[in-house]
């Protein structure tokens, strides 16, 4: 019985099918026993609060095409999936539900907080997983990992102890971003700044003497309450003969120095500048460079305290408001401006941080970053594609800060730190002594020597950013600071694929993290994709609301048909990809049109294995050369063209020039072409030699195809494979060997000469269709070249330009001069005319065509066209349309227009013949 595919492509049950197979049969477990050069992508952690979007599947395909690839061209694969414990969203989602139940986490305490973190892990967190594996995604899910399992804890303990054990890790009071909202810390990279239309208040400041006022001009106007000095530009003339005296802040009377400061633009606002060292980067270091007081007006919650005076417990932007009616009141205020600026904002609060002076724990970056340094400079590494990534990888690494590691939070590693809270009257201040160690009874041994027997040990509250263990992933996730097995075969990890927007976020942390502890570099290349963007070219986010749901386009057309749009879409490395998408419907073309390519890749491998009599690739063996047909050679010629191209592709990361050249194979040089040249040679009474010949080249192409495409469509390519060879459970595709080119049979010339023999085709198949010549009629076709060369590609290729363009009679000339007189003559009338390159081809219609039927129905088709041409230009003449239309609606009238215009030419020209 013949072997075949069902009638239609069903995505959703052939996906489901192999996902389950692949599953079952730990099809990608990885062994580092086994042979073969290592090749190695830790996935990137999805948060675990997260559900699949549109990034992580565009960026997690390019992630499976290559492991798929690589494990096709015989490395030893590992693809290592994990999640991200995301400290700061998690604890908002628990703390929004206990908010709904009237209660606080204060309320239950840390032990049941994070306990019910963990049931909420457990319930909820696997949405994520389950959602990678619909995707395809060929990981070793035994392996997979979280960032707070019991191994990864482990990991980021060793590491907090040993850099604060070799002076890498500090604490200190130094100004943080502060997240009023989470009341946490939040870093540099967790701030998103963002342009928005405030004011700049300009306030008079009294001199001390009598003799005068100073102005200064803020955009923040209740921290002058925190105020300990004004700033000039030492070279500022205006203001030199005021460097060294006082004045008496307004509302609070403390007497406060003018300084001078090289930092100070004398251009900005007046040229003086209220300095609050607590609440400003720039303050802050002018107040240590001039030993001001650091004076904190800002409670944790973005309320005002005690130092705010009769302001204290008032929200700082209801204290904005009332600070400037008391100096307005006061006459202090001289004039309020408009004033565009850009305002950091807490990434996960959504609201504006607040530089704030606090205790906080400090990684020295300085080190760590000139080690990274010098892997980039001596030895290129990591890698960057596209390398234009490099400078700003470099550029970051060289003015990086210490980074703040301590967040205010319940959810995540707590910080391995002790406090002896005996020594400070109970409680944790800025100065209580403290151990760091990897547990509570290391910790304890520790402080019994330093502080005797009745110690009393409280652990730090505070738990560490989210990326201190994800600049560990690449190894931690091997199981360092262990040696194991899968450090030693996998690590370094091979590629990273990521977005450029997280360079700085991560990619740099774990470069970092890994020169420090591992002495080498995490990965050997970066791979920087771009970013997906909405139908309107706008950045995708939950903030914006214009994400677009790929699971919604996986239910409508399938999984292979969106990873194949993402990755088709990818025009060069590094550029963002546009995905067009229609919000009522759901639909989008790209990704139907990638679905139509799917059931045209499934339609004609069901014609393959209909005209196979049941034999299998390995049954029917591979073609031999001398039986070969001319149309045999060609596409044998292309296939291997396309397997070097493809696996060039691979090689250097462009993966989507790799999925338009397999389109452009399989649906024009398999189906639309090689399909059509073979099928007389599969018919019953086919000569013998001719048909197995053809059968062969057709299944050993077909199934090359498969291989080649398996890395971006892996579900439908395994399933057509499966029925092609009749292969059973103990294979798959995923296994099976990546094609190799055969130079021997790629033809270069043969190619070319194809191409005129299908440019031939085309042009009596478009003359046929402008004059309306029936298919089943055969006509007489006249080929014209001067050329001696392109007369005997034509008469090689002549039973398949007879066979497709439905010609009985061919003439192949040097001059139509030469040849006998045609009846009717080849004047007005007599025949229909194209080019193709330099041959010129001639249809005789006598005969064939009803000339005067035709000369009507051509008339008729011009007339409308005319009418359509008066209607549109009259609205395009009329001003009001032009002015007050859509200008969109304007611009396809006049697309209108010009095609019109454009149709109505080609028509005038056709009745000149008759």
């Amino acid at each position: 019985m013949t072997a075949n595919l069902p009638p239609q492509y069903d995505p959703k049950a052939t996906e489901a099918k192999w996902q389950k197979y692949w599953e079952d049969n730990q099809t990608f477990k990885a062994d580092p026993e086994q042979g073969g050069e290592p090749y190695c992508i830790i996935i990137p952690p999805p948060n675990v609060t997260g559900s699949l979007h549109m990034g992580h599947a565009f960026n997690n395909s390019l992630v499976d095409a290559l492991i798929r690839y690589h494990r096709m061209i015989g490395d030893n694969t590992l693809c290592l999936p994990g999640t991200d414990h995301a400290s700061i969203a998690v604890q908002t989602i628990l703390e929004k539900q206990l908010k709904s139940e009237g209660k606080t986490r204060d309320d239950l305490g840390r032990e049941k907080f994070l306990e019910r973190a963990w049931n909420w892990k457990a319930e909820s967190g696997g949405a994520i997983v389950n959602q990678l594996q619909r995707l395809g995604l060929s990981a070793d899910w035994s392996r997979e990992r979280f960032t707070m399992d019991e191994g990864l804890s482990k990991s980021v303990l060793a590491a907090f102890v040993r850099l604060y054990e070799e002076g890498m890790i500090y604490r200190g009071n130094y100004l943080v971003n502060w997240c009023p909202a989470s009341q946490s810390a939040v870093s540099d990279l967790e701030v998103e700044s963002k342009e928005v239309d405030g004011n700049l208040w300009h306030f008079r400041y009294p001199l001390s003497d009598g003799s005068g006022f100073v102005e200064v001009a803020t955009t923040r106007p209740e921290t002058m309450l925190g105020d300990t000095g004004v700033a000039v530009n030492p070279n500022d003339d205006r203001y030199k003969h005021l460097i060294g005296k006082t004045l008496t802040l307004p509302i609070m009377n403390r007497e406060i120095p003018i300084f001078a400061d090289e930092l100070v633009d004398p251009t900005f606002g007046t040229g003086c500048v209220k300095v609050t060292p607590a609440h400003d980067p720039n303050d802050f270091e002018m107040g240590k460079r001039h030993n001001l007081p650091f004076i904190n007006i800002m409670n944790k919650d973005g309320t005002l305290n005690e130092n705010a005076g009769e302001f204290q417990g008032q929200d700082r932007f209801v204290a904005r408001k009332n600070v400037i009616k008391r100096l307005d009141s006061d006459g202090f205020l001289v004039k309020i401006e408009d004033y565009k600026h850009t305002v950091p904002f807490s990434d996960r609060g959504k609201v504006p941080v607040e530089p704030l002076l606090s205790t906080q724990w400090f990684v020295k970056t300085r080190p760590m970053a000139d080690k990274a340094l010098e892997f980039l400079d001596k030895h290129n590494q990591p890698q960057f594609v596209p390398s234009r990534w490099t400078k700003v990888y470099r550029d970051w690494l060289v003015k990086i800060k210490d980074w703040c590691i301590s967040r205010q939070l319940w959810w995540g590693h707590q910080i391995p730190a002790w406090y002896a809270v005996s020594e400070t009257g109970g409680e944790i201040t800025d100065h209580t002594p403290f151990v760091v160690a990897t547990n509570e009874a290391a910790a304890r041994e520790k402080a019994l020597s330093q502080f005797g027997a009745n110690v009393k040990l409280e652990q730090d509250p505070d738990v560490l950013d989210t990326w201190f263990s994800s600049g560990l992933w690449p190894f931690s996730t091997m199981g360092w600071p262990e040696e194991t097995a899968d450090l030693a075969r996998y690590y370094p990890n091979t590629t990273l694929s990521t977005g450029f927007d997280i360079i700085f976020f991560w990619v740099a942390r774990m470069t970092m993290m890994a020169g420090y502890f591992t002495d080498k570099m995490p990965f050997e290349t970066v791979y920087i994709h771009g970013l997906m963007l909405d139908e309107n070219g706008k950045k995708q986010s939950k903030s914006a609301g214009n994400g677009i749901d790929p699971l919604v386009l996986i239910d409508k057309y399938g999984t292979d048909a969106l990873r194949y749009s993402l990755m088709r879409e990818t025009a060069g490395a590094g550029q963002d990809v546009r995905m067009d998408y229609n919000r009522q419907s759901h639909e989008s073309a790209t990704v139907e049109a990638s679905r139509n390519f799917t059931n045209k890749l499934w339609n004609a491998a069901r014609f393959v294995m209909m005209n196979l009599e049941g034999q299998t690739p390995q049954q029917l063996g591979n073609p031999a050369a001398e039986v070969l047909e001319l149309c045999d050679r060609w596409i044998l010629s292309r296939y291997y063209q396309v397997v070097q191209q493809s696996r060039h592709d691979f090689e250097s990361y462009a993966l989507g020039e790799a999925a338009k050249g397999l389109y452009e194979f399989i649906w024009g040089d398999f189906c639309d072409w090689y399909i059509e040249l073979v099928k007389s040679r599969l018919q019953q009474d086919a000569e013998a030699n001719s048909k197995k010949a053809a059968q062969q080249t057709f299944a050993f192409v077909l199934e090359g195809i498969l291989k080649l495409l398996h890395p971006f469509m892996p579900h439908i390519t395994e399933e057509i494979w499966h029925t092609l060879t009749q292969t059973g459970e103990d294979e798959c595709l995923a296994l099976q060997a990546y094609p190799e080119a055969d130079q021997s049979l790629i033809n270069p010339e043969l190619e070319q000469q194809f191409e005129l023999l299908f440019g031939t085709i085309r042009t009596i198949r478009n003359l046929r269709a402008d004059t309306d010549i029936k298919p089943g009629v055969k006509v007489t076709a006249i080929l014209q070249s001067d050329s001696a060369k392109e007369r005997e590609i034509i008469s090689n290729g002549a039973i398949y330009i007879k066979d497709l363009a439905r010609v009985e009679n061919l003439t192949i000339t040097a001059s139509l001069d030469a040849e006998p007189p045609l009846n009717p003559p080849l004047g007005k009338g007599g025949a229909i005319a194209g080019v193709i390159g330099t041959v010129q081809v001639l249809i005789p219609l006598a005969g064939v065509v009803d000339l005067v039927a035709l000369r009507g129905k051509l008339e008729k088709k011009l007339a409308k066209i005319e009418g359509e041409i008066k209607h549109t230009s009259a609205r395009l003449t009329n001003q009001k349309f032009v002015e007050k239309a859509d200008p969109q609606v304007v611009q396809v009238a006049r697309d209108a227009l010009a095609e019109a215009e454009k149709q109505a030419e080609i028509l005038r020209d056709r009745l000149k013949l008759f």
